[in-house]
Formats: C-alpha cells, structure tokens, sequence
C-alpha cells in the first residue's frame, strides 16, 4: 500500500478519535471488499486500543448492482430477523461503529427505482426501532471515506485511472487532518473547538427561525423547535465518550420545526440517494412540507426519495457551513454526501437528531413529534449554500440579526 504511514495515521485517527473505541468495547465495521488493507490496519489499531472483538460486514458494489438486476422486489425486500437480531446483539454488548465509504457514485443508475425503493423501505421498516442507538447517540459511531479508482474516475474524469486516485487520494488526506507531520486527533481536537464556539453562540441566540437567500434562487424560511440546541464538532454517549461521527465535519447543526418551513430552496451541489445522483432539483415547502418537487436529473428518484413514508417531505435538519471551510475550498465535487455536505450549508429530509432539542435524546418519538420534530425511518442531506449565502436570524420579538454574508458566519 503506497502512504501507508498517512492509512496507518488514519486509521489511528478513526478508532481513537472517530469511534472513539473503549477497552473491552466491541467494533462493528462496514466496508466494500476493495477496502480490506486499510480495514485490517483499523482492525489493528482497534485491538491496540482494547476492543473485545472486531466484526467486519463486508459488501461489494458491484455484487449490489447484480442482486439489484438479478432478485425480484419481493425477494430484496425480504428482510431476514437475522439481521436484526445480529445488530441488537451488537447493541446489547454496547459496540461501537465504523463505516468506510469508498463507492463510485451512480453505480445504481438504470436499475428500476422500485427495486430500490421496496428493498430501502423493508429495511428501514425492519432495523427502524434499532436506528436510535446511533441517532441519540448511545453508542459511539463513525463515517470516514478512503480513495478507491472507481470513485475517483468520477471525480476526475479528465485525469488516467491512476493520477485520479492520487490525487483523491491525496485531497481525502488532507480534508481530514492527516498530514505525513502532524497528530490528526490532536488536530480534530482543535479543529472542534471552534465548531462548538459557533454551536454555543447559535443557541444563545435562541432565534425563531432562519431565513436563507441566495442567487440561485433558494429563499426559505426554516422555523426551528423550542428548546433547540445547535450541535458541532463530536458528540457524546450518555456514558460520557466523547467522539467524531463524521470524518471530516465542518458543520453546526439544529432541528427545524416539521410544520414551520416555507419558501423555496435551490440545490447546489447533486444528492446521491440510492445509488443515483438527483441534481439541479428544486423543493418548495408550504407549512414544513414539500408542495412542489422538481430535478433535471433522477426526477423519479427524488420523488421516491421525498414518498418515502409520511416524513419524508419535512425538514430533520438545517445545518450551517461556512464557504471557507476545507472541503468548500477544495472547488471539488465529490459526488458523496460526508464531503459534499461540509462544503456547503445543507438540509436534512426525514428524522431529526434528538441531541438537537434540549432533553431530547430521553424522549419517545411521540413526544419528539409533539415538540415540533420529524418522524421518518430515513434522513438524506442534501446540499444548498453558495458562496452568496445569506442567512439571518429572525429572534421571538422580530429582531433581525445578520448570521451569515457572501457563505460565511458574521455572529461575534
């Protein structure tokens, strides 16, 4: 493996800053087959830090396509208890989780979105109840990406198979703190920092709702719950561990009012949903909910996305990036969502984090609801800020109190 020093700081930055792994705590790690060398380098690490023992769920994108070609709807959408109960097990024993991303983007393009669409619905129907353990943050969880040919062909595609993947190679690196000289947990640590300085101030404001404008069209008014609590840079369990589920992350983040969204917003960068890539599409929100849809790509695809279940067409999310940030900088689309949705502000449909509502992550789903948040088995994050991004903050009494100009935070 060329840069093996850069995988191995990586991969240390991934279990002892990202998963955060605790003696005798189990890892659970999510990887393509193409990824193995850098998977047995977390394995190891893992062990250095006093996992009880690594499972490793491996999946290979293009054994995905073929089941998607080969199988009928109702054999996809046959999801075995198997599956639950191996990820409950894995909850039991208090794991800890690791995804590496590494896919070509739209290696599902051609297959019937139905078949998407009935596989994606059984399994979110079947491992829903399970998703509270990483959406209220119970146990520690993680996504990081790592370069593959595939991917970077897409990215680059002007460039050889080869100078593609170095240079992915070498921008993944980089927008994720790991230079051949430095300690990247040492670097995260800073780097969150002013993450939740801007998270802090965020709350403190206690504003209504945010109206965003720009050039390209989106203008919306995002109503946020009471009691919110913007969030950035890690998380921590109720056991008091403290981690990084994205790797990179340049965000802060809150909970929109389900019922309290209306205006137009304008994509700026494509979503990736389902193995295809919907772009240059268009929402409009009428009291929190999606009235209007349109995308001069994957149109379909984005109607599936937005029919998923009921809370599909409102708002989990608002998320605020500043255009300066690392990966905006970059001026590379990475067609992946982790990175993609640090370099511009974004909007989540779907479920809502609970960390977002001050008590939140105690309370039913139900009670959740009551206060103004989604319910949905999905959440997708899709991309809309721009360099000429605009955002206020509209207080209870009125008052307007400028957040963002030209992409980047004003707040003192």
């Amino acid at each position: 493996m060329r840069n093996e020093n850069m995988y191995r700081k990586l991969a240390v930055l991934a279990v002892r800053r990202g998963a955060n792994v605790q003696k005798g705590q189990p890892l659970v790690i999510r990887a393509d087959v193409r990824d193995y060398p850098f998977v047995e380098m977390i394995a190891e690490e893992a062990y250095n830090a006093g996992a009880a023992y690594v499972d490793v769920r491996w999946r290979n994108q293009a054994i995905t396509r073929l089941d998607y070609l080969n199988q009928s709807e109702e054999t996809l959408a046959d999801i075995g208890q198997w599956a639950v109960d191996r990820e409950q097990e894995a909850h039991d024993k208090g794991a800890c989780y690791l995804s590496v991303i590494s896919d070509k983007p739209g290696s599902l393009k051609g297959i019937p979105a139905s078949k998407i669409s009935a596989y994606q619905k059984a399994f979110h129907e079947k491992m829903g109840p399970l998703q509270a353990y990483t959406m209220n943050n119970i146990g520690q969880w993680c996504v990081l990406g790592t370069a593959s040919k595939e991917w970077a062909k897409a990215v680059f595609p002007e460039l050889s198979e080869e100078e593609a993947f170095e240079k992915l190679e070498a921008v993944l690196f980089d927008v994720t703190g790991v230079t051949e000289d430095n300690d990247p947990v040492a670097y995260w640590q800073a780097h969150d920092a002013g993450l939740i300085s801007h998270a802090r101030k965020m709350t403190e404001f206690n504003f209504k709702e945010l109206h965003f404008k720009n050039s390209l069209g989106t203008d919306l008014h995002v109503g946020l719950v009471e009691d919110h609590i913007w969030v950035g840079g890690g998380c921590t369990t109720p056991a008091g561990v403290y981690f990084d589920p994205n790797l990179p992350t340049e965000e802060v983040f809150c909970m929109p009012h389900r019922e309290k969204v209306n205006g137009t917003v304008v994509s700026s960068r494509p979503l990736s949903y389902n193995g295809v890539l919907i772009d240059h599409f268009t929402l409009k929100f009428e009291n929190g909910k999606v009235v209007e849809h349109h995308a001069e790509k994957e149109e379909e695809a984005l109607s599936q996305l937005l029919d998923f279940d009921e809370g599909s067409r409102h708002l989990g999310e608002v998320a605020l990036v500043p255009h300066e940030s690392k990966i905006s900088q970059s001026g590379i689309l990475f067609y992946n969502t982790l990175y993609d949705e640090n370099a511009s502000c974004h909007l989540a449909l779907g479920r809502p984090y609970p960390e977002n509502i001050r008590g939140g992550e105690e309370m039913s789903p139900e009670e959740l609801k009551e206060k103004g948040g989604n319910a949905s088995l999905q959440h997708e994050d899709f991309m809309f800020g721009t360099a000429d991004m605009s955002v206020d903050g509209i207080m209870h009494d009125g008052t307007v109190i400028p957040v963002f100009r030209n992409g980047s935070f004003v707040i003192d």
